[in-house]
């Protein structure tokens, strides 16, 4: 049989699809869902089960171009005090419809730059959650920082407040990518970042990478990984640049014609995963690495790995509840989002006493819960037993003869009731999870270019 080369890959399977961080995943949000559903939903989570809470904080110091989140430029201190005390007004909203009984296994502080917060307000919402909530030994308390602009003494504030784990962005060290990107970051900054939550008591440490950046090229990136690997941070993610200014117009800035093409990007991240490995590092899923004796690692051995909205996690509360503009939650029977824009999201807790400010969302079928577990169980195991893990293999007869030339081409193994992502399928992971996307007909094509359509990321 002859061996499928790179181009027909690239050329089969390249487009725009979803990460697969939720199913439904995104696009499928509606107007039709909105703040009362939201509350049935809050209302019903089972007394006592364990929440996990994501708090949206959309400032930073400066934008990077190549960034896609929601976030702005906020340098008054009053008008970020003023957001906090937002987050925890909603918080306090949310917890009159759960109730003071559970207990909380996740905190994630996101954004945007969630330092931005001054040290009074990050007492302020940890002082309310721990009023209202039991947080469990062993949670995790994350934050992301940006190495650049971290506030003095903000390190000895997280290990105060009981912070475990620390997120840092830095992409890329090349002067000529970072140049492109409108962020420019030193080694030596990302190091002293380190090492100062380091000493105040925060052990854990994510660094996130990228490739397919302008100008990048394979040396380039593997010069990068070995160096960052130095300060032996416990989890990195490698993400792929998704170039979406249809999306994000600060991308409009990055000439397209500076961006690698999709063979070199997935050569970038083959030399990448390379680097990785000798290092010492665990692949898990699509693009995390971790130390061997990790959580996430031994999460992923042991096929309790997770999937969210904030990527791969080792937290299994069923209930992910968001806080703040744009935040989504991931409850038993739906998702929600709140509005997005930071000054609606305002105006929606302002001019409503008691209504939550979530402007959509989708509610979840029986049909989209048994996808959902089946793809999270792709993305996180890169294998799923059809008939092990409960799910009726004929009831998937349709979409397991859809894999067929993806088992021709090398990246699924599919024996029995066993479909089985190869190690040449892991870059196409989002190709093989779409095949099982029952709504993936509503998705735009590739080549879609209405402004209004909602779009996706190129998918290797």
């Amino acid at each position: 049989m002859a061996v499928t080369s790179v181009t027909e890959l690239i050329a089969r399977y390249s487009g725009n699809l979803p990460r697969y961080t939720s199913y439904p995943t995104a696009v499928s949000f509606t107007e039709a869902v909105g703040p009362d559903q939201a509350e049935v939903w809050l209302k019903q989570l089972p007394e006592a089960a364990p929440l996990s809470f994501y708090f949206h904080v959309p400032f930073c110091d400066e934008l990077c171009r190549f960034c896609g989140c929601n976030t702005s430029v906020m340098r008054q201190e009053s008008g970020r005090a003023a957001y906090g005390n937002l987050l925890t007004e909603e918080f306090s909203r949310i917890i009159a419809l759960v109730g003071t009984q559970h207990s909380v296994r996740h905190i994630q502080f996101g954004g945007g730059t969630p330092s931005t917060l001054p040290p009074a307000t990050l007492r302020l919402i940890m002082s309310d959650i721990l009023a209202s909530c039991r947080v469990e030994d062993g949670a995790e308390l994350s934050m992301e920082l940006d190495p650049r602009h971290v506030p003095q003494g903000y390190p000895a504030l997280l290990g105060e407040l009981g912070f475990t784990r620390i997120s840092i962005g830095v992409q890329d060290l090349n002067e000529k990518v970072q140049q492109a990107c409108g962020r420019i970051q030193s080694f030596e900054q990302t190091e002293a970042c380190v090492s100062a939550v380091r000493q105040a008591g925060v052990q854990g440490v994510n660094i996130d990478l990228i490739y397919g950046l302008p100008f990048q090229t394979q040396e380039g990136v593997a010069e990068t990984v070995r160096r960052i690997v130095t300060l032996r941070p416990d989890r990195l993610a490698v993400f792929g640049y998704a170039h979406v200014p249809w999306k994000q117009k600060r991308q409009t800035l990055i000439a397209e014609e500076s961006l690698p093409g999709a063979q070199e990007r997935l050569a970038q991240r083959a030399v990448m995963d390379e680097v990785l490995c000798e290092a010492g590092y665990v692949p898990v899923g699509l693009d995390h690495y971790a130390l061997p004796e990790d959580a996430l690692v031994k999460s992923a051995q042991s096929g309790t790995l997770r999937r969210n909205f904030q990527g791969y996690t080792v937290d299994s509360a069923e209930a992910l509840i968001g806080v703040g503009a744009s935040a989504i939650s991931m409850l038993p029977d739906g998702y929600v989002q709140n509005i997005t824009s930071a000054a609606a999201y305002a105006r929606a807790l302002s001019e409503n006493a008691t209504a939550l400010p979530v402007v959509r969302g989708v509610e979840r079928t029986s049909d989209d819960r048994l996808r959902g577990y089946l793809i999270e169980r792709l993305m996180c195991d890169m294998q799923v037993d059809l008939a092990t893990s409960g799910l009726n293999p004929e009831y998937f007869s349709a979409e397991v003869a859809a894999l067929a030339p993806m088992v021709k081409d090398g990246l699924v193994l599919c024996e029995g009731s066993m479909i089985q992502v190869t190690g040449k399928g892991r870059p196409f992971l989002r190709n093989i999870a779409a095949v099982f996307d029952a709504r993936r007909q509503n998705l735009p094509s590739a080549g879609a270019v209405q402004a209004s359509s909602p779009r996706f990321s190129y998918a290797i």
